[in-house]
């Protein structure tokens, strides 16, 4: 990856998911050209950091008394996965993986676009339908570590 990954604004609505309420956007050019969405997807969902992995266990320790799915819940769509993440559409360009919870629905968002013979934009967005408080509560824990996950694992 050849640029540090930046915060972008999202429109609302995304057709990625068009009753989300809350949205973000992380982009990061690549010193790789031809690349696809689902390469991309899962170059940086397969890159997380071992602190990702520490912190995606405690979240499913603590998460698992209020009925919330745990990344072992995570079923196959019948479009495959990326990580543990059901894949839900997919184009050359675009690759969108999430699932519906009673708390909240999300869905991450891959593009790329190509900017010249050699580079290639990607964009991660995250795309969030709180259903109730418990959503929105939810949400608001994992923020602050959202905020750092995705670009670390964009700049992986």
């Amino acid at each position: 990856m050849s640029k540090r990954a930046t915060g972008s604004a999202v429109k609302l609505p995304h057709p990625g998911l068009p009753d989300a309420d809350w949205g973000d956007s992380f982009v990061i050019t690549v010193d790789q050209p031809d690349l696809s969405a689902k390469q991309a997807a899962r170059h940086v969902i397969n890159s997380a950091p071992r602190w990702y992995h520490r912190l995606l266990a405690l979240r499913n320790l603590l998460v698992k008394p209020f009925g919330l799915k745990t990344d072992a819940d995570l079923a196959d769509t019948g479009a495959g996965t990326i990580g543990p993440f059901p894949i839900t559409s997919e184009t050359e360009q675009s690759v969108i993986l999430g699932l519906d919870d009673h708390h909240l629905n999300f869905r991450i968002v891959f593009e790329t676009e190509a900017i010249d013979a050699h580079r290639t934009l990607v964009r991660s967005i995250t795309l969030v339908r709180r259903n109730n408080a418990l959503g929105r509560a939810y949400l608001a824990a994992v923020m602050p570590f959202h905020n750092r996950i995705v670009p670390a694992m964009l700049n992986a």
